[in-house]
């Protein structure tokens, strides 16, 4: 205790030193702190649920589709044969994201909502608040329908109400029983939702394909990843042979498919590709740790030269060097945990922010914090911090050449080159780390200025308001009117000051609600079972286009007499005309379909290539059909109930903007909730 007191003392002395070195050690531990509180609670934390490691995420593979890469989701008639043919699933579900009207309450009110079958949330094992998980009945057709509960919605809309289960809420026109609500510490997976719906899948309306859903499973104890690969590979074989085709589609098709299972840790998914740049990042920070350790060693150096007498005369006195080079590690590993302390602060201020930001592109983010093993971390990188940078001096000083200091004379010494030796060698070292990171630098912001000069496909995001909507097809069953509907509220919405124009489509660009399927074109031969290019749909208003900034390259944007009259024409993207017919213009007259037995639609616009999932990524072959078609999908009549209104303004994002919009909405149907949805970000 009377060495740290001396320690103490002797740093008071020098204010210049201390505070120089503090606030270096502080800069550099603290960086490393928040980068560590970042990949701790994204990487290391285990998910927030009982036995986690006992949960896969349950994917597929097609390496029969070239035009497929990537997993595929699963469909609703694997979430049958799983259920029931599994021998090594305790529990499993599908899930997927979506929106639900709720009205009856006050205004009327568009939420986020989860989806999810009888056995996603028994996988995850977390215990409602109140109330009870679904049941089988639940998710069954034709059983009384029912409602959970985030604790988010149920304090916002409820004030935390306890009597409100049995209560009825109104979603999506339909009365639903509130049954349970979910504890205030659940996150399902990187999903945003407020409530929590049963899928009610009707086994005898579905058929193979519509793979739009995300499957859960939690492994019987024993059970080995491998082994669950297996089981599904059987279970697939089963699935094929057990359910029908969709109408129009050959079965042969789907043998050719040659799905095979790619079951993979729950968390892996949660984390997806963020690893790889979070681990480069927290090795860049490292090194500015040493450099920040190799200042403050330069400084301690300066510092000791300083002593040199001092030391002498101790060392001359008796004291030997291994106790002078003990106070000297002493004194820097009170430098480097003081600046540790003062580094946790900073980190605490920057965490804060970050999570206040809420970047869309880092997975649990609420999980992120200061906690015990950061603060651990914090600790033993302080102290190696501290040994590391103290070494210097103490090699060069403390040891048993100290007393030469008295025979040779401080200041003459000092300007010798073996004085310098040190400083200069702390000197290089610096300076090949800091290059390293000025090339790491250089790289990362060459490679954002590539992104930042990329034409995305459309322009200036600031400009576009969007604002989603769902029409319940137990308000307006039909979907005639829903097209009428849609287009009284565009004039509405093009009637408000300030718009230049304003269009519909189910979604809009980067917003994620993409739709894939197969693309027939009737000039191109397929033999019998083959199976011909899987593409992203987008159905759209007349004035998409043009609203969103896309350019359109070739052709002629739809009207509306083509959506009045159901005429059979289409829109592809320009990366997709040149795949299949080499030039934009030569796709012009040619016909594409969605289905085997679907009418053939004449190509009369190419548009310019959308970057739909980010510039960083390719941007995707796209098919833009009419909002409105015929015959698609077994559908007589198909119009896109749940869709974007699209208005290109520049009083976008302003509230009395917002108000007049949803206004002119409610003007045409008063129960219709409206979505606020953030802009698409070119940048």
């Amino acid at each position: 205790m009377k060495s740290i007191k001396h320690i103490f003392r002797r740093l008071a002395w020098a204010p210049m030193f201390t505070t120089v070195a503090l606030i270096t050690l502080a800069l550099g531990i603290g960086a490393n702190t928040a980068i560590f509180s970042v990949v701790n609670g994204v990487l290391i934390k285990p998910l927030p649920y009982p036995q986690p490691q006992a949960l896969v995420g349950v994917w597929q593979v097609a390496p029969g589709v070239t035009s497929i890469s990537g997993n595929i989701n699963c469909s609703p008639t694997m979430y049958f044969t799983y259920r029931e043919e599994n021998r090594t699933f305790q529990e499993f579900g599908l899930w997927s994201n979506g929106g639900a009207s709720i009205t009856g309450l006050a205004e009327p009110e568009r939420v986020q909502a989860l989806f999810v079958t009888y056995g996603t949330l028994q996988a995850l094992g977390v215990q409602p608040t109140l109330g009870r998980w679904f049941s089988q009945a639940d998710d069954t057709p034709g059983s009384a329908e029912t409602v959970m509960l985030t604790h988010g919605y149920w304090q916002r809309r409820f004030g935390g109400d306890a009597s409100v289960i049995g209560r009825t809420l109104t979603v999506d026109s339909r009365p639903r029983t509130v049954i349970g609500v979910m504890p205030q510490a659940f996150r399902f997976l990187n999903a945003k939702a407020e409530l929590i719906l049963p899928q009610r899948f009707d086994r005898n309306k579905i058929f193979l394909g519509n793979f739009s859903y995300q499957g859960i499973a939690r492994l019987k104890p024993g059970v080995t990843l491998q082994q669950a690969d297996g089981d599904v590979a059987r279970m697939l074989d089963i699935w094929l042979n057990a359910w029908p085709t969709p109408p129009g589609f050959d079965r042969v098709l789907f043998p050719n498919v040659r799905f095979g299972p790619k079951l993979q840790p729950l968390k892996l998914e949660v984390v997806g590709n963020v690893s790889a740049v979070l681990w480069v990042l927290m090795g860049m920070i490292g090194l500015v740790l040493l450099i920040a350790c190799a200042n403050v060693a330069n400084l301690l150096l300066v510092r000791a030269e300083g002593r040199q007498q001092e030391l002498a005369i101790r060392a001359a006195l008796g004291a030997g060097w291994g106790r002078i080079a003990r106070e000297m590690l002493l004194e820097s590993a009170t430098l480097g945990i003081v600046g540790g302390g003062l580094g946790v602060g900073l980190a605490y201020a920057a965490l804060r922010f970050l999570v206040a930001m809420g970047p869309a592109t880092l997975p649990r983010l609420s999980e992120i914090g200061i906690d015990t093993t950061v603060l651990a971390f914090t600790l033993a990188v302080s102290l190696f911090a501290g040994l590391l940078f103290g070494l210097f001096p103490v090699v060069k000083y403390a040891g048993p050449r100290v007393a030469t200091a008295l025979r040779g004379g401080g200041r003459t010494l000092s300007q010798s080159r073996e004085r310098h030796r040190a400083r200069n060698t702390l000197v290089v070292i610096q300076v090949a780390l800091a290059l390293v990171l000025l090339v790491g630098s250089g790289l990362m912001l060459r490679t954002f200025h590539t992104l930042r000069n990329m034409e995305p496909g459309f322009t200036r995001a600031e400009e576009v308001q969007m604002l989603r909507i769902s029409i319940p097809d137990a308000q307006v069953p039909e979907p005639e009117r829903v097209m009428r509907m849609q287009k009284e509220m565009l004039d509405k919405l093009a009637a408000i000051p300030g718009v230049r124009s304003v269009a519909f489509s189910n979604a809009a660009p980067l917003e994620g609600f993409n739709s894939n399927d197969l693309l027939y074109a009737e000039d191109k031969n397929y033999a019998v079972g083959e199976i011909p290019p899987i593409r992203r749909y987008r159905f759209i208003s007349p004035d998409f286009l043009r609203t969103t900034g896309t350019t359109l390259i070739d052709g002629r944007d739809f009207t509306w007499v083509d959506l009045y009259e159901k005429r059979h024409v289409a829109i592809i993207s320009e990366n997709l005309a040149r795949e299949m017919w080499g030039e934009p213009g030569s796709a012009l007259g040619k016909r594409v379909r969605e289905g085997m037995k679907d009418p053939w639609r004449e190509i009369v616009g190419v548009a310019a290539d959308v970057y739909d999932d980010g510039v960083q990524d390719k941007a995707p072959a796209l098919v833009y059909w009419p909002a409105t078609m015929d015959t698609v999908w077994a559908d007589a009549v198909h119009v896109n109930r749940g869709g974007v209104f699209v208005m290109r303004t520049n009083r976008a994002g302003t509230e009395n903007f917002l108000s007049e919009a949803r206004q002119a909405i409610w003007s045409v149907n008063a129960n219709l909730p409206v979505l606020l949805v953030r802009p698409p970000k070119d940048d």
